[in-house]
């Protein structure tokens, strides 16, 4: 089909799956820290005033419990949590996280002349595509916009009437496969018990209006705020949250496909994070570089092998060059063992907390290395294999 609709959603920092996969990437960022090669898989659940931690790392021992529970706290305070059900200081910490399976770590270290092998076996996409200035697909990356305009108005004290607990949903019309307006707006926000549904609405339409691109709003009949009529009790006090819950609305919002594995609460070995932020780096540049209007990218791995087992590219019958070639090119340009994506986009860095919400694409690199695969550093290299201007 050419004329479609096409619905994404988002979730904000303070939703209970997010909160999750916040306190699992800063325990992440606080080993890289003390030691860049540090092994980390942690999961956390969060409930009434209750964070349950679990995993399993291998890092310097100067991270300690304290130092764990601590981070913990801090990112529970960061998104906003001070409620009676769910509070930064008030809410026990359970920690059961434990050492690394030395098993697991036979297969990914390296070895004599053995190289570092993936962390798991598994599937990795990348995507990109020219509907917005990110390469995303735009109901996706306007529901994180929306969701984005909200917390930071609730973070700056602008919208005080607001809790840290959000959804978005963007339904947009496409005509000869291209997004032009939106046909349904969604927006479910955490808000104060004195606060009626009439003012959250108008508190929430100019984030919408504004994030949207001008003309492209829905009729008022479409555009729905808090659907229930209420919603003052949120967070991980109103619905327990889980790590990894939302690989969906951390990706492509579901305009591509999506390999299974999660991201957030793990090191940059497991390829189900550094080999997903590989494809999206190959699949922007070869799309920016004029090569194809759409791209996606999928790679294999085996656990403890180097090397990818598969390298597959689908640009939708939009490619300007050879699709039998580009895998070769890409391959030359990018070592995709995970020791060379590591490297290429340095990795080892504690750079993941900030990935935990509104998406891991899409996002403006950063001076100290956040959101490396977002570069566009390929470009030149990309072109010039192609002979393209």
């Amino acid at each position: 089909m050419r004329d479609y609709v096409f619905t994404s959603e988002s979730v904000s920092e303070g939703h209970p799956d997010k909160v999750c996969d916040r306190i699992s990437d800063a325990i992440v960022d606080a080993y890289l820290g003390a030691d860049p090669y540090s092994r980390v898989a942690v999961e956390t659940l969060a409930t009434t005033n209750h964070v349950v931690l679990a995993g399993e790392v291998r890092g310097p021992a100067s991270v300690t419990r304290d130092e764990i529970e601590a981070v913990t706290r801090s990112a529970v305070r960061d998104i906003g949590y001070e409620q009676e059900g769910f509070h930064w200081k008030k809410a026990k910490v359970e920690n059961l996280i434990h050492a690394q399976s030395a098993d697991i770590a036979r297969g990914v270290d390296a070895i004599g002349n053995k190289d570092e092998g993936a962390g798991d076996q598994g599937i990795m996409f990348g995507y990109a595509c020219r509907e917005t200035e990110a390469f995303m697909p735009a109901p996706i990356y306007y529901a994180h916009g929306i969701l984005r305009s909200l917390a930071e108005a609730r973070h700056s004290g602008a919208a005080p009437q607001l809790g840290p607990d959000a959804k978005s949903q963007v339904t947009l019309q496409y005509v000869n496969g291209k997004p032009e307006r939106a046909t349904a707006i969604v927006v479910s926000t955490q808000h104060g018990a004195d606060v009626d549904q009439d003012a959250v609405r108008e508190i929430v339409r100019p984030h919408v209006v504004n994030v949207l691109p001008k003309g492209w709003m829905c009729g008022e009949a479409d555009f729905y705020v808090n659907p229930t009529g209420r919603f003052v009790i949120g967070g991980p006090d109103g619905d327990c949250g889980l790590t990894g819950r939302k690989i969906i609305v951390d990706t492509y919002g579901g305009a591509a496909p999506h390999g299974g594995g999660a991201f957030s609460g793990k090191d940059p070995t497991k390829v189900d994070r550094s080999a997903a932020y590989a494809a999206r780096y190959l699949a922007k540049n070869v799309v920016a570089a004029g090569l194809a209007d759409r791209c996606l990218i999928q790679l294999s791995y085996a656990i403890g092998v180097s090397h990818p087992i598969s390298v597959y590219i689908d640009t939708y019958g939009t490619g300007r060059v050879s699709e039998e070639k580009l895998p070769g090119v890409l391959c030359e340009l990018m070592d995709l063992s995970p020791r060379g994506i590591r490297e290429h986009l340095a990795l080892n860095r504690p750079i993941y907390a900030r990935t935990a919400a509104y998406g891991h694409f899409g996002r403006a690199p950063e001076p100290d290395g956040g959101f490396s695969w977002e570069r566009l550093d390929l470009v030149g290299p990309l072109a010039g294999a192609f002979g393209l201007s």
